[in-house]
Order: structure tokens, then C-alpha cells, then sequence
């Protein structure tokens, strides 16, 4: 009995490494990320989050069909892979699983099936929808187990597929408030908290939060707009030969997808391997002390709540300079990542005429007149 035991583990993890290239396969053709036409901002604080996950998100909010979802969807293409621990759900490392079976055994049926080997995944990019229920997105119970087996299970949720990925959330600002509430808490401590049942589960949820939307349809609650590291805005592109190059690139596209993005390959491979040389490079990256002294002055005049924003714009400097092979953060960084990071920081005045992002460009003009003789932005 023990050796057709063992041997029936052999065969199930035979079939487990031959299926997990599979993994790799596109199920649907999505249209390449270097492809997209325009929209540089956007795509940047894309990039700056793969470098630095810690610079908490992006919030892409602009006009309708400029390619916000697009954008986000085709992300996924240029990212590096990840090693997880065969199999499991919430794509923790073989080191994490063990440290999290010796606490508490959360998700042993997830590592022991295994054996804690390792594979190489694609980074997760999990889509939120606005109609998804709280037990879709945090987690509940399987009543399949519960039915059939008398065992009460847990079926993780949207959260425990996004940790160590990107949870991206179109139309965020029309999401039901009891989620934005799950959303803020578990951003906040990078811990998902499930308990149903009689059943309490914790496991990891870190995310980058990536949300896109329309303003003219509402406003972001002032709790998740902080939440953002970077706030992107898109605009209808107004150049003629822009506009016409986005149709042709998008109606190649349509016809012949394999043979467009074989046409995009090598594009596609570069921007993966500069990502992932910046990532290797972003730990080692030096902010000097005059850099950080800017950013707090900055910060400090704008009159910007809380330390969230120096922060994000230390981290997205050193990111940028990571993008771009240097070591030491300069003040061309500072000026790239300043708007982004600050526009939607700033305290809102009803009778305020200039827009938020003017606004910060002309305060930091006037740091840098004073104190490096730079009018010029």
C-alpha cells in the first residue's frame, strides 16, 4: 500500500509540471503594452510601481476610451516572473508557506500537496469587479467540502489571487463603500482577516492597487484617494497623426493578433528586462540629503496632510532613476514623479481656480528659484 501511494504522488506531480507552462499561455490576445499609443503617464507610474511596490498604487482617472483598462490589461506582458511555491493559492514563496505552517497551518492543503517545491508564475494582475460580493473578494467557506465531506473549508477570494500582484479596480470611484472599507484595511496591513463560520483565516494581501475611472461620474472617497501613491491623468490626445496611428495600430490588431504581437516581441522583451534590472537596481539607488530636503520643503508648502507624500515621491524618484540605469537620485527625477505623486494630495479649495497639478509645478518653480537659481521646470 505505501509504494502505490507513492507512486500515485509521483504521477500527480508529473502531471502538475508538464501542465505548468500551460500556465504561461495566453488564453485571449491582449493588445501589447509598449504598442499603446501616448499616454506616457500613465504608462510610467505603471512602470515605477513594478519597480517599488511600495509606492502604494496608481489611480488612472481621464476621459472615456484613451486606453485606461488597455493600458492596465496589457501590463501583465511585461512583468517579471515570480517564484512561488508550487500550487498555492496566494502565490507565497516556499519560505513563507513553511513559516506560515509552523504558526498556525492556514493553508497546509495548499503546501503539502506539493511538497513545497517551486515554480516560476507570471506576476497575478486580478481584475475587481464593481458587482463582486464581499465573500467573491475576501473569501468563504466551500460548500462543496461542507456538503459532501462535512468539512468546512476555505475557498479564498480576489485577494489571496492578488497578493504579490496587482488588484486593478475599473470605475473604482463608483465602488460600494463596505468594499472600499475591506479595500482600505487590508492595503493598510497587507493582511486579509476572514472569519465565517466559526472559521478565522488569515493570510497575505499584497497588492499593488491599480484604479481607473471617469471623474465626471463621481468623486473618490478622500480615505482611498490617499491611498494611491500615484495619481495619473489622461486626456483625449488632440494630435491628428496620434490619433490616426491608434486606429491603424488597433484595426492590425483586430485582424491578425499572433502576427501583431510577434511584430511587438522584441519591444515587449526589452521593456521586461529593463524592468527587471531596475527592480535588482532600485534597492541600491541613494537619495541625497539636498533631494530629500526639496521634496519635504515642497511637500510642507503645498500644505500637504500627513508624511504619505514625501514618502512617494522619494520612492518614485529612486524608482525613475532605477528605470533609467543611474544609482543616485537627481533633480530631473524629482521633477518627473513630483506631479503624479502630489496632485491629489493637496487640500481642496471650492474657490480654487488653478488646477492641482499647475499648482505644485509653480511651488516647486519657486524652491528651485531660491535655492538653486532654476526657474525653469
Amino acid at each position: 500500500m505505501p509504494k502505490a501511494s507513492a507512486a500515485r504522488k509521483k504521477v500527480t506531480q508529473k502531471k502538475i509540471t508538464t501542465s505548468a507552462p500551460l500556465a504561461t499561455k495566453k488564453k485571449d490576445a491582449v493588445f501589447p503594452f509598449t504598442a499603446i499609443v501616448g499616454q506616457d503617464e500613465m504608462k510610467l507610474c505603471l512602470m515605477l510601481n513594478v519597480v517599488d511596490p511600495r509606492i502604494g498604487g496608481v489611480l488612472v482617472m481621464g476621459h472615456r476610451g484613451t486606453g485606461k483598462s488597455t493600458t492596465v490589461r496589457a501590463l501583465a506582458d511585461v512583468l517579471p516572473l515570480i517564484e512561488r511555491a508550487e500550487g498555492d493559492i496566494y502565490n507565497r514563496t516556499v519560505k513563507e508557506v513553511e513559516e506560515q505552517t509552523k504558526q498556525d497551518g492556514t493553508s497546509r492543503k495548499h503546501s503539502d500537496i506539493k511538497h513545497l517545491t517551486s515554480e516560476i508564475v507570471p506576476v497575478p494582475v486580478v481584475d475587481l469587479p464593481l458587482g463582486a460580493t464581499e465573500d467573491r473578494v475576501c473569501g468563504t467557506i466551500d460548500i462543496e467540502q461542507a456538503l459532501t465531506k462535512g468539512a468546512k473549508s476555505f475557498e479564498p477570494g480576489l485577494l489571496a489571487k492578488a497578493n504579490r500582484g496587482f488588484l486593478y479596480i475599473d470605475e473604482v470611484n463608483l465602488l460600494d463603500d463596505h468594499l472600499v472599507d475591506i479595500l482600505l484595511d487590508v492595503a493598510a496591513s497587507g493582511v486579509n482577516v476572514v472569519e465565517r463560520e466559526g472559521i478565522s483565516v488569515k493570510h497575505p494581501a499584497r497588492f499593488v492597487l491599480v484604479g481607473s475611472g471617469n471623474p465626471e461620474e463621481g468623486e473618490l472617497r478622500p480615505q482611498l484617494l490617499d491611498r494611491f501613491g500615484l495619481h495619473a491623468r489622461i486626456t483625449t490626445i488632440t494630435d491628428v497623426k496620434l490619433r490616426v496611428e491608434i486606429v491603424k495600430r488597433r484595426r492590425d490588431f483586430d485582424a491578425a493578433p499572433d502576427e501583431f504581437l510577434e511584430k511587438w516581441k522584441d519591444e515587449q522583451t526589452a521593456l521586461r528586462e529593463r524592468i527587471t534590472a531596475a527592480k535588482k537596481l532600485a534597492p541600491r539607488v541613494e537619495l541625497p540629503e539636498d533631494m530629500l530636503s526639496l521634496i519635504a520643503e515642497l511637500c510642507m508648502n503645498l500644505g500637504i496632510d500627513g508624511h504619505r507624500g514625501e514618502l512617494t515621491v522619494s520612492r518614485a524618484a529612486a524608482a525613475f532613476a532605477a528605470l533609467h540605469n543611474r544609482e543616485v537620485v537627481t533633480l530631473d527625477d524629482v521633477k518627473s514623479v513630483v506631479n503624479p505623486a502630489l496632485r491629489h494630495r493637496l487640500r481642496r479649495d471650492p474657490l480654487e481656480t488653478i488646477d492641482a497639478g499647475e499648482k505644485v509645478e509653480r511651488e516647486l518653480q519657486k524652491i528651485l528659484s531660491a535655492q538653486y537659481s532654476e526657474p525653469v521646470l
